[in-house]
């Protein structure tokens, strides 16, 4: 993701962070850390609920994101799903998500792929596949 994420910022690509529980920006791995003014949302699996990400994304004109992240079958599912469901098209380099367990990766790229009113806006892929 260091480098997915670097061609992103070289880009001028929006980067927006989420932490949950306990977490804050801080215990996010320094290679791929914030920098500053970057956002960063607090919320459970699901980042929109409670947050300002939807606002975040509309006011830039976003229609498209990368979501990625360490909690595949919570954030990623949830986000990525979310972010479908309110019409922006949503990729998700495979690369890019884990999980405790094998499984819960699987079932999160089977799930997004095919997801019900949703799964046609989501592109599964890898990083080194994504091109700006």
């Amino acid at each position: 993701m260091k480098k997915l994420l670097a061609e992103a910022r070289s880009h001028g690509a929006t980067v927006v962070y989420s932490i949950a529980g306990k977490f804050t920006a801080a215990d996010i791995a320094k290679d791929v850390a914030p920098k500053s003014g970057e956002p960063v949302v607090k919320s459970h699996a699901d980042k929109f609920i409670h947050t300002d990400l939807e606002k975040i994304l509309k006011d830039k004109g976003i229609q498209t994101v990368i979501v990625n992240g360490t909690a595949a079958n919570g954030a990623v599912l949830y986000t990525g799903s979310g972010a479908a469901l309110r019409g922006m098209k949503v990729i998700i380099p495979v690369d890019g998500l884990s999980s405790k367990d094998l499984y819960a990766e699987q079932l999160t790229v089977w799930q997004l792929a095919h997801g019900p009113g949703f799964g046609k806006q989501i592109t599964i892929t890898r990083s080194d596949m994504i091109k700006f």
